[in-house]
């Protein structure tokens, strides 16, 4: 089974993704509060998926514009968004198809932490920003690998596989773990400010039964963290 194969499983995840607990119920509300009002800003959707985030922006009056690398993935992105938002078929880890500038805000929801080196996307995403433009992202928290394997180093950069099944189909991910100072590191260094670092609760409106039991008198949990960074 090949890695991060998403045109493989682009349907079974989208679906998977609409409304389940850690996409639909906890880490895209959070990044939509993050981005806050939106009206009128033109904001790039790095990984879009198929494009739940960008609809959410959208309809909230953002000016849109998605990338993925996955083609099937863009595909359902077209399907749900029509003309509404510009979609391309790029890598982040590659040259953007997009000048300089040109944006008030990039979103990137659990991107980054598939890539080893997130200097160049960086890079690349600071040079599509605007001076003062957002970049809001999202990626496992870092203390999430730790937990699961308590004998590994938590400092070390390390690659890191494990199944999924959506919506009923089985498919592998790797992404890379890195520790916290590795990542607010990095930021600084591509020429960001760190404005916010958010460990979020979840949709207040979640539903109980999406909660396992141990969670249900909780209204937050570790699985995610968020950032909202400045360029500068």
């Amino acid at each position: 089974m090949q890695a991060n194969d998403y045109d493989s499983f682009a349907k079974a995840y989208s679906a998977d993704n609409e409304s389940n607990l850690l996409n639909g119920h906890y880490e895209r509300p959070a990044m939509v509060n993050l981005a806050a009002d939106v009206n009128g800003r033109r904001i790039l959707d790095a990984g879009c998926g198929s494009g739940p985030l960008a609809a959410a922006l959208r309809d909230r009056g953002a000016i849109v514009t998605g990338f993925d690398s996955s083609v099937e993935m863009v595909k359902l992105a077209r399907q749900r968004l029509g003309e509404d938002v510009e979609l391309h078929v790029a890598d982040l880890a590659q040259p953007l198809p997009f000048g300089d500038g040109v944006f008030d805000d990039v979103v990137s929801s659990l991107v980054l932490h598939y890539l080893p080196d997130w200097s160049a996307a960086l890079a690349e995403l600071r040079r599509v920003l605007r001076p003062g433009g957002r970049l809001i992202l999202s990626v496992h928290h870092p203390i999430i690998y730790k937990m699961i394997n308590p004998e590994t180093d938590y400092f070390a950069l390390t690659e890191w596989s494990d199944d999924y099944s959506f919506d009923g189909q089985r498919a592998t991910l790797t992404t890379w773990h890195r520790p916290l100072h590795a990542m607010t590191d990095a930021f600084t260094e591509a020429g960001f400010h760190i404005r916010v670092i958010s460990e979020p609760p979840f949709a207040p409106d979640t539903p109980a039964e999406l909660l396992p039991p141990h969670l249900r008198d909780r209204k937050a949990f570790l699985c995610f963290i968020l950032f909202v960074l400045e360029a500068h």
